[in-house]
């Protein structure tokens, strides 16, 4: 089996078109299609269906994924077993304009010299991305698994960051002139989050944060994108989202849409970090110290009764920290 094939197959799936894929393997469009139409030739089946926004995996094509990057990984485990170090830090984020993002950017912008591969898995279970991790397919995964539990045994996780909260809103919305807002305030606000999916770690933040807080979170309606939410903004007198601090969004200046802190106390999206814990990429302790030197957030803070703040513990807490030790080695904290 043609494991450019595979491997072509496995980002094409991930990214959810054959062009994008094609620019992160550094060929043709063409050339992913040729691959991918060869390796299904060979196994006999279809493993996308093409639609207008790209393509989509097939049932077949959903069953071979996890075995197609169970091969990926494999071979990439062979080429690092001999070139150790040599390959990019491939780290997850949940989306290019996610906090995250903009923090690895931030890095990266600091340090130009480091070999950074940023993706984004297309799942929604953060247990998957778990999995990946522990493959070797991504070298760590900022999500969450809630109940550490669940994580595979050689994957550690620990509390990198917090994302503080903002209320979005358009210009004709009764809150637009607010400079700050507390959390009282959003009660009876219909606040659109569209695409909460179940299994997500942020489907469990906002059940928490709706529950705490007494909100309406709507989750009406299909996805379309940022796009197509910052528009609906723009043209509502009473629709809001909230929208993490250091996410980046761009919309036209007619939309005039207003961001809001929302303080007293301080609403945070609280970001983990998953690795392995046997032999850790070399390039990932500076990433960990990067997140570990941003600074806390003052005054009162609210998060989820499964997270913990960086540095700080208490009998509650249910999340694993760790810590990378000398010689790549993990400690338990």
């Amino acid at each position: 089996m043609d494991t450019k094939a595979v491997r072509s197959f496995v980002r094409a799936a991930e990214l959810g078109q054959l062009q994008h894929a094609a620019d992160e393997l550094g060929v043709t469009q063409q050339a992913v299609s040729k691959r991918i139409a060869a390796l299904e030739r060979e196994l006999g089946v279809r493993l996308f269906t093409r639609t207008a926004r790209g393509v989509e995996l097939t049932l077949d094509g959903r069953a071979f994924l996890p075995h197609a990057r169970s091969i990926v990984a494999a071979v990439d485990r062979a080429i690092t077993a001999i070139r150790p170090g040599s390959r990019a830090l491939r780290i997850d984020v949940l989306g290019l304009r996610s906090a995250q993002a903009v923090i690895l950017h931030d890095y990266w912008r600091s340090h130009p010299e480091t070999d950074l591969d940023v993706v984004t898995l297309r799942v929604d279970d953060p247990r998957v991305a778990a999995a990946a991790v522990e493959a070797g397919e991504i070298d760590a995964s900022f999500r969450t698994v809630t109940d550490p539990g669940l994580l595979p045994r050689d994957v550690h996780m620990i509390h990198v960051f917090d994302s503080p909260l903002e209320l979005l809103v358009g210009p004709r919305h009764p809150l637009a002139s607010a400079r700050t807002l507390t959390p009282s305030r959003l009660r009876k606000l219909r606040i659109w989050v569209p695409g909460i999916a179940p299994r997500s770690e942020w489907g469990e933040f906002y059940d928490e944060l709706a529950t705490e807080f007494d909100l309406r979170i709507d989750a009406a309606g299909p996805n379309f994108g940022d796009e197509v939410l910052l528009d609906a903004l723009a043209d509502s007198a009473d629709v809001a989202t909230l929208v993490g601090a250091r996410d980046r969004y761009v919309w036209p200046a007619n939309h005039d849409l207003r961001r809001i802190p929302i303080v007293n106390p301080t609403l945070v999206y609280p970001l983990s970090l998953m690795f392995r814990g046997t032999n850790p990429h070399p390039g990932l302790r500076a990433i960990i110290d990067h997140f570990a030197g941003l600074k806390p957030f003052p005054g009162a803070v609210w998060r989820p009764s499964w997270a913990t703040a960086p540095g700080r513990g208490d009998g509650n807490n249910r999340q694993t920290r760790s810590r990378i030790a000398p010689f790549g080695g993990t400690e338990i904290l």
